[in-house]
């Protein structure tokens, strides 16, 4: 089923439409900047100053800016990271989806679906959301997964598998379907070893690449795709879906970077480049719908509300198939494995 939508004019002037539509020529690649200067700053600081809470903190950011180039990426799936379809491509693809396994192709085709069907029954994205609330408890046991680097080993291997492909089949074959599907992921991430090993903080690329992406970055995927969907109010309404959750300086350091709280606002206007959220939020939030908007204060808020199962309550969640949800409880979907976000 097709999620309803509303109409963009009906949501703001002419006037607003164009300005929040309007693309920078600099914006997009400058995010992609900040991320990798505050990579490349945390991996100076642990080189600089080696202990422990350096150390914690860098997998912290690392993690985070992590996040945030698939969150780049993904504005690249929807051809707003730069100005041109090449160059929008390559950014997205060699800059940000390849450092982090993913692939910018591969997760626009899965993605739109979920643009198209948001919290229908036929969302691929719905095995994501349809399990809460949960119990506290239920909670822990995941948050254990994502930061013990259960879940990120889980769904790497998952990818290694599905670009090994099954059955028997020739090696020439195999390799090709390989390099298809990891060659240009694994020569960048190459490329960092032996720049890092250059710098001789070839460490840095073990302890300070991997770990954060088999980590941080699995809570606290994990952490936004809660506040994105799940125990939303009204599946139906294209305001009540899919929420924003208000996110203090700390929140977008460590857990939400590049406007990614947003998200109702993306939903609502998909093809609206990251940096311009902020303003569609703005004008939103003075116009006859702030009302019905699904808004959160902050992180923990959405926390609270999709641990509020008691354990001796029946889960009042949707139902959604045996294989979808093993997948949800390994925090592995579709795009996880295709493209690695």
């Amino acid at each position: 089923m097709t999620t309803p939508r509303i109409r963009a004019k009906d949501l703001m002037s002419e006037a607003e439409l164009a300005e929040v539509r309007t693309r920078s020529g600099w914006k997009g690649p400058a995010l992609i900047a900040h991320a990798w200067a505050l990579i490349l700053g945390s991996v100076a600081m642990v080189a600089l100053w080696p202990n422990p809470l350096t150390f914690i903190v860098a997998v912290g950011i690392i993690g985070s800016r992590q996040l945030g180039l698939a969150i780049l990426m993904h504005d690249g799936a929807h051809g707003s990271l730069a100005n041109g379809a090449r160059l929008n491509l390559w950014l997205s693809q060699w800059l940000c989806a390849y450092p982090v396994f993913s692939e910018t192709r591969a997760y626009r085709a899965y993605h739109l679906q979920h643009h198209a069907r948001t919290q229908q029954d036929d969302d691929p994205d719905l095995v994501l959301s349809a399990p809460f609330p949960i119990t506290p408890v239920s909670y822990r046991r995941k948050f254990w997964r994502d930061i013990s680097g259960q879940t990120g080993f889980s769904q790497r291997k998952a990818q290694l598998l599905n670009a090994l492909g099954e059955g028997a089949m020739p090696w020439r074959q195999r390799l090709a379907r390989f390099w298809g599907k990891l060659g240009p992921q694994l020569v960048v991430n190459l490329v960092l070893l032996a720049g890092f090993s250059a710098a001789g903080v070839w460490w840095a690329y073990p302890l300070l690449w991997l770990l954060p992406l088999l980590t941080w970055m699995m809570v606290i995927t994990r952490i936004r795709n809660i506040a994105e969907h799940a125990v939303v109010p009204d599946n139906d309404d294209p305001l009540r879906n899919t929420r924003t959750t208000r996110a203090n300086v700390l929140e977008r350091l460590f857990i939400a970077p590049y406007y990614v709280n947003y998200h109702l606002e993306h939903h609502l206007m998909m093809y609206v480049p990251c940096y311009n959220l902020r303003r569609v939020h703005e004008i939103l939030s003075k116009g006859p719908h702030a009302g019905r908007m699904e808004v959160q204060p902050s992180y923990p808020a959405v926390l609270r509300l999709a641990t509020a199962r008691s354990n001796d309550q029946d889960r009042p969640g949707r139902r959604i198939s045996g294989e979808r949800s093993a997948r949800a409880g390994a925090g592995l979907t579709e795009s996880q494995v295709t493209s690695g976000f």
